[in-house]
């Protein structure tokens, strides 16, 4: 076996030496060998798997977070010889959101998987949006969601398991709503909106079950939406369900499951797509099924 590892060590609390050491026996016992590629910048792993010669590669490794596997998807639609690879995730963010849905939030265990060689087929969301086309696999976030992302980055000191939680609690408080036109499956919904997430993935953020009823492979994205009249106090109520799910019981949450959707606010929004900030609004969106090979 041999893989390109590519290892990005801005990510999470940036332990990606000690996550090295961690798994490397894992590969070393199976006589896998590993060439390992830095990131020097953002967007850098897009270039690399969007360039580099995979020829003889068992498949392409991440060691990262959720931004990072989003940059090498990317870089692998966007390859000139249209070739894909098997990716493998080894968790070194703050999310890992798509591992909390494999259960391999474990590095050993992620190691593991990848050497056994099991792979499976997820689904991505195809964006386009301005002319550019992108690809998600986690979450694609407007609205509180969006707001709630850019502040979670200024709040990386404070440690990535209370990061989200804090600034959704603050983001709660200030309470911005945006009109905005949805499409979902070609039915339109005109209103004021608190937020819209659609979701590939379960988990979002540190492990919360954003979207409970999620599945990585089944061609379709979950679509929760909470309208502007929900109050600060229900919406602070409804925050620690996020984290078993059970928040889509609530009577302000609907929840949907589409093939495509459609997002055109009245005013152009930064979006939150895999936990970076990127990309504008109005945007379309189109599921491809079972489209991407990983290591699970």
């Amino acid at each position: 076996m041999k893989f390109v590892l590519v290892v990005n060590p801005q990510s999470g609390k940036k332990q990606s030496a000690k996550i090295l050491d961690l798994v490397k026996p894992v590969f070393d016992s199976q006589g896998a060998e590993v060439s390992i590629i830095r990131t020097g910048f953002p967007g850098h792993a897009r270039d690399i798997s969007r360039s580099l010669d995979l020829a003889g590669y068992s498949g392409f490794l991440v060691l990262g977070g959720d931004g990072t596997f989003n940059e090498v998807v990317n870089g692998m639609f966007a390859r000139s010889d249209g070739k894909r690879f098997p990716i493998g995730l080894i968790p070194g963010g703050s999310g890992n959101s798509l591992l909390h849905d494999l259960g391999l939030v474990d590095p050993v265990a992620a190691a593991g998987a990848i050497v056994a060689g099991h792979t499976r087929l997820i689904d991505a969301a195809q964006i386009q949006m301005n002319g550019n086309e992108q690809y998600s696999t986690n979450l694609i976030g407007w609205g509180l969601v969006t707001d709630v992302g850019k502040r979670a980055e200024k709040l990386r000191w404070i440690g990535a398991s209370r990061r989200y939680t804090a600034a959704s609690i603050i983001e709660i408080f200030l309470k911005k709503h945006r009109q905005a036109k949805l499409i979902i499956d070609d039915e339109p919904h005109v209103k004021n909106f608190t937020f819209v997430v659609a979701c590939n993935s379960i988990h979002v953020g540190n492990g919360m079950k954003m979207a409970p009823y999620a599945d990585l492979d089944d061609g379709l994205i979950d679509i929760l939406v909470v309208d502007a009249n929900i109050t600060r106090v229900r919406l602070l109520s409804v925050l620690p369900k996020l984290f078993d799910g059970t928040h889509v019981n609530e009577p302000e949450v609907e929840y949907y499951r589409a093939s495509s959707f459609s997002l055109i606010p009245e005013t152009d929004d930064i979006l939150n797509i895999d936990g970076e900030m990127t990309g504008n609004t109005p945007i379309r969106v189109k599921m491809l099924k079972q489209c991407i090979q990983i290591f699970a």
